[in-house]
C-alpha cells in the first residue's frame, strides 16, 4: 500500500514538472515573438518548437486582407499550397473563427454533424485533402485581435497522437495569438515608418519578411536587380512585381511592348548611349498632353529635372518600369538593320537642320537621312511580317505616324517630327516612279525595293489626298514565296476532301470568295501546286505575281496600258492551256470569258469579292451570266477569312460553364446543327484563352489561320442556279449537301483550341 502512494507522489511530481516545462516553453514562445524585429522570420525559426508544445502536425497563420475582406496565409507548415485565401464567413473553419472571434476545437473535420452544431452554414472544404491525400482530423483555431480588432487567425491541425487538442491548448493558443496581434501592430507600425518598394507584395501575401531578405541577398551576391531574383526565385510575375512598384511610386507601371509607336518626335534631341546610361526613355504624348517619361526610380530628382531639360516642359507623367524593359525599350525605338543606320544616327542627322519651326523646303526628299528613314521603315515592316505600312500625316505642328498592319491589326510603329513627313512623303513616291507634284488625286505603283538597296522585295503603293494638302500613303509587301501545301491550309476533313475532289477535274470553274487581304491567292496557288504536274500546262495572269512555281507560266498584267485581266484569258485561250488562274474576275467581260473557257474544255480558278459561297452565285446572276452556261461550269466555291490563333507559348486553358457551351451551340446554328460536330459538354471539356507573353508582344495571339465555307456545285445546286432561286434556298441546299458556314468552321476551330470566339466574331458575321 505505501509503494502505491509512493508511485502516486512520483506520478504527481511528473506531471507538475511537464505542467511547468509547457509553461516555460509557452513563455519562451512568446517572449521570442514579442521581441523580434522580423515576425517571420523568427516564426521560421520557432516553428517546430511551436508545433512541439501543441504536438500538432501542422501550423497556418492567417492574415486579414482588408482590401478583400479574406484571410491569407502569411505563414505556414505542412502543406505545398503556394497560398491559401478564404473569405471571411462561415465557408471555412479559419473563416468563421474571424467572422465569430471565437475559439474553435474540432474533432473531427470530416464529421459533418459536428461541423453543424458549431453553425449551421458551416463547412469544411474536403477537396484538399482528396487531391493531396492527407486526412485532417482534430483542428485548434483562434482569432488573431489586438483591442478588439480581428487581425488574423492562428490554425492548428492534428495531434500527432490523434488525440483531442485540450482545454490547456486553447489556453496557450489564445496567448500565442495575443503576442502575434501586438507583433503584427508592431510590424504595421514599423512598415508605415521605412516603406520599401515591395511592401505591396508582403502586405498582399505574394511574400513575406525573409523571402524579401534572403532575395536581396541573393540578388547582391550574383550582381542582378531584387526584381529579377523575385520573378526566377520565388514565382513573382512582372505584373506582381509593377504592381508593388506603381504602389510605392504611385505612378503607372509600363513594360515592354514592341508594339508602342516609336517616339522620332520626342527622340530627336536625345543620344541613345545617355539614355542607357542613366536609365530612362520618352515613351509618348499621352492623350491628355503630358509626355510620359519611363524610369527605374519615378522618384529620382536628379532624372526628373534632367528629363525636364532635355524634353523642355515640366508638362510630364513619370512612370516606373524594371531595368530590363526600358533598355528593351532604348534598343527597340533606336535599333534597326545596321544597312541603314539606327534611328539615333538617321535622326541625329535630320536634327542638324531643324531649326526651322515650319516644314522647309530643304528637307528634301533626295536627303540621306530622308532617304535612310524610309529604309529603315520598310525593313522593320518586313522584319516584323506586316502585310501593311501606313504612313499618316496631320496638319499642322502634329507629328507623322507610321502604322503596321500585322495579323490583320494596325498597331502604332513610329511618329515622325512634323517638318520631313512631306519628305518622306516625296520619297515614297519617288520610290515608286510617282508623279511628285501632284498632290491631289490618288495614285497607284510599285517599289522593287531593291533597286533602293534593300532587300529583293515589292511594294504595292497608293496614295490619296487627305486633309491640309497632304497626302497618306499605304505600302503593302508582297514578299515573294512558296506556295503552302493543302494539307497544311486548316481544311475542316469535308472542307478538305471537297476541294481536292473539285480541283482535280479536268474543267469547270472554281472560285474563292473573300475580301481583300483573306488569303484568296495563296489559297489558289496551294491548289495549283497541288494539280502542278508535268502533263499539265498552267497560265496564270495575276497583278502583282506574288507567289511564283516552276511548272506554271505567270503573267503580270497592265491595265494601264490595257493588259487586263480578260486580254490575258483571251490570249490563253489561244497558247493551248490545261489550267487557267486569273487573279481577280473584277467585270462582266472577265467573268464571261472565264466561264466559256471553262465550258470548252479548261479547269479555270478565280477569286471575287463577295461575303459568303452562296452569295457569290446570285452577285455573278445580278452580273448578267448566263444562268445555264454558269450552272454547267460551275465545280464549286470556297469562301474564306482570316482570324488570328491563339499563341502557342502562352494560351491557357479552361473549363467553360454550361451558359459559354451552350451559347456557342446557339451561334452555330442550334442543337441540330451542332449535332454533326461530335462535340458534347462536360466539366472536362476543354477550350483555350489568350494570355500574353513575350513571345506574343503580350497580345494573347500570334499568326493566322484561314477560316472556310466549301460549296460544291452538285446537281441541286446547278438546278438552283439555272431557275436563278433566290440566295436563302441556294444555302438551304449547300448546307443540305454538307457546307459549314464560315461562322461554323471557325467555332469548330476554337473547340480545336485553335482560336477563341472573339477573333471567329470580328471576321464572321453569321
Amino acid at each position: 500500500m505505501a509503494v502505491k502512494i509512493a508511485d502516486k507522489g512520483v506520478t504527481g511530481i511528473k506531471e507538475l514538472k511537464a505542467q511547468l516545462a509547457y509553461r516555460q516553453a509557452l513563455q519562451e514562445i512568446t517572449n521570442e515573438i514579442n521581441s523580434a524585429e522580423k515576425l517571420d522570420s523568427i516564426l521560421i525559426d520557432l516553428k517546430d518548437r511551436i508545433l512541439y508544445l501543441f504536438k500538432a502536425d501542422r501550423i497556418t497563420i492567417y492574415v486579414v486582407d482588408s482590401s478583400t475582406n479574406e484571410l491569407f496565409s502569411r505563414f505556414k507548415v505542412g502543406t505545398d499550397l503556394s497560398e491559401i485565401r478564404v473569405p471571411i464567413n462561415p465557408d471555412s473553419i479559419a473563416g468563421y473563427t474571424a467572422a465569430s472571434g471565437a475559439t474553435l476545437n474540432i474533432s473531427d473535420a470530416h464529421d459533418d454533424e459536428e461541423i453543424q452544431t458549431i453553425h449551421p452554414d458551416l463547412k469544411f472544404d474536403k477537396t484538399w485533402d482528396e487531391k493531396s491525400g492527407y486526412r485532417t482530423s482534430q483542428i485548434l483555431a483562434t482569432p488573431v485581435k489586438f483591442e478588439g480588432a480581428i487581425l488574423g487567425v492562428l490554425q492548428l491541425i492534428n495531434r500527432k497522437d490523434g488525440s483531442d487538442f485540450q482545454h490547456d491548448d486553447e489556453v496557450s493558443a489564445q496567448e500565442i495569438s495575443r503576442i502575434l496581434a501586438i507583433a503584427f501592430q508592431n510590424q504595421q507600425r514599423l512598415a508605415r515608418r521605412r516603406p520599401t518598394r515591395f511592401d505591396q507584395l508582403i502586405a498582399s501575401g505574394k511574400l513575406n519578411q525573409q523571402e524579401l531578405a534572403k532575395a536581396m541577398t541573393a540578388a547582391r551576391e550574383r550582381g542582378v536587380l531584387v526584381e529579377g531574383v523575385l520573378m526566377k526565385d520565388y514565382g513573382i510575375s512582372r505584373d506582381e512585381v509593377g504592381a508593388a512598384l506603381a504602389d510605392f511610386y504611385k505612378c503607372r507601371f509600363v513594360k515592354f511592348d514592341d508594339k508602342l509607336a516609336i517616339p522620332g518626335d520626342l527622340l530627336h534631341d536625345l543620344k541613345k548611349p545617355y539614355l542607357k546610361t542613366n536609365i530612362w526613355v520618352p515613351l509618348e504624348t499621352t492623350k491628355e498632353g503630358k509626355i510620359a517619361v519611363l524610369m527605374d526610380d519615378a522618384n529620382h530628382l536628379a532624372k526628373r529635372d534632367m528629363a525636364q531639360t532635355l524634353l523642355k516642359t515640366t508638362n510630364i507623367e513619370f512612370c516606373v518600369g524594371l531595368k530590363a524593359d526600358i533598355l528593351k525599350f532604348i534598343e527597340f525605338f533606336y535599333g534597326g538593320p545596321v544597312n541603314e543606320g539606327s534611328m539615333d544616327d538617321i535622326m541625329a542627322e535630320l536634327a542638324e537642320d531643324a531649326e526651322a519651326e515650319e516644314e522647309a523646303d530643304e528637307f528634301s526628299e533626295s536627303d540621306s537621312a530622308i532617304a535612310q528613314l524610309a529604309n529603315k521603315i520598310i525593313n522593320d515592316g518586313y522584319n516584323k511580317g506586316v502585310s501593311d505600312i501606313h504612313m499618316e500625316p496631320y496638319p499642322g505642328k502634329q507629328p507623322m505616324e507610321i502604322r503596321f498592319r500585322l495579323d490583320g491589326a494596325c498597331q502604332r510603329y513610329q511618329t515622325v517630327p512634323p517638318q520631313y513627313k512631306r519628305a518622306l512623303v516625296s520619297r515614297i513616291k519617288i520610290m515608286a516612279e510617282l508623279d511628285i507634284t501632284e498632290r491631289r488625286l490618288p495614285q497607284d505603283g510599285k517599289i522593287q525595293f531593291k533597286k533602293f538597296g534593300g532587300r529583293d522585295i515589292e511594294l504595292r503603293v497608293a496614295t490619296l489626298p487627305t486633309q491640309g494638302g497632304l497626302e497618306d500613303i499605304v505600302m503593302r509587301i508582297l514578299a515573294s514565296g512558296d506556295p503552302i501545301p493543302l494539307d497544311n491550309m486548316g481544311f475542316s476533313k469535308r472542307n478538305d476532301e471537297v476541294f481536292k475532289k473539285v480541283i482535280e477535274l479536268p474543267y469547270g470553274i472554281i472560285l474563292v470568295v473573300g475580301p481583300t487581304g483573306s488569303g484568296k491567292t495563296t489559297t489558289l496557288h496551294s491548289a495549283l501546286k497541288h494539280i502542278n504536274t508535268p502533263e499539265r500546262k498552267i497560265w496564270t495572269a495575276e497583278d502583282p505575281v506574288e507567289i511564283t512555281q516552276a511548272g506554271l507560266r505567270q503573267v503580270q498584267v497592265h491595265p494601264k496600258i490595257g493588259f487586263t485581266f480578260s486580254r490575258a484569258m483571251r490570249a490563253f485561250l489561244r497558247a493551248d492551256p490545261d489550267v487557267i488562274m486569273v487573279g481577280e474576275m473584277r467585270d462582266q467581260e472577265t467573268c464571261e470569258t472565264g466561264i466559256e473557257a471553262s465550258l470548252t474544255g479548261h479547269l479555270v480558278f478565280s477569286t471575287l469579292h463577295t461575303n459568303s459561297a452562296p452569295e457569290t452565285i446570285t452577285r455573278l446572276l445580278d452580273m448578267g451570266m448566263d444562268p445555264f452556261n454558269f450552272a454547267d461550269a460551275l465545280l464549286g466555291v470556297m469562301a474564306q477569312r482570316l482570324g488570328r490563333t491563339l499563341c502557342k507559348d502562352c494560351k491557357e486553358e479552361y473549363n467553360p460553364e454550361e451558359k459559354e457551351f451552350n451559347d456557342l451551340v446557339l451561334e452555330y446554328g442550334g442543337e441540330e446543327q451542332f449535332a454533326k460536330t461530335g462535340i458534347e459538354y462536360s466539366k472536362d471539356l476543354t477550350l483555350f484563352k489568350a494570355a500574353g507573353c513575350g513571345k506574343c508582344g503580350d497580345s494573347g495571339y500570334r499568326g493566322r489561320m484561314g477560316i472556310h465555307e466549301m460549296m460544291e456545285g452538285t446537281d441541286e445546286i446547278k438546278h438552283l442556279v439555272q431557275n436563278k432561286m433566290p440566295l436563302a434556298d441556294i444555302r438551304a441546299q449547300a448546307t443540305a449537301d454538307g457546307m459549314t458556314s464560315l461562322k461554323q468552321d471557325g467555332i469548330e476551330k476554337v473547340f480545336g483550341g485553335k482560336t477563341d470566339i472573339r477573333q471567329i466574331r470580328m471576321v464572321c458575321i453569321k
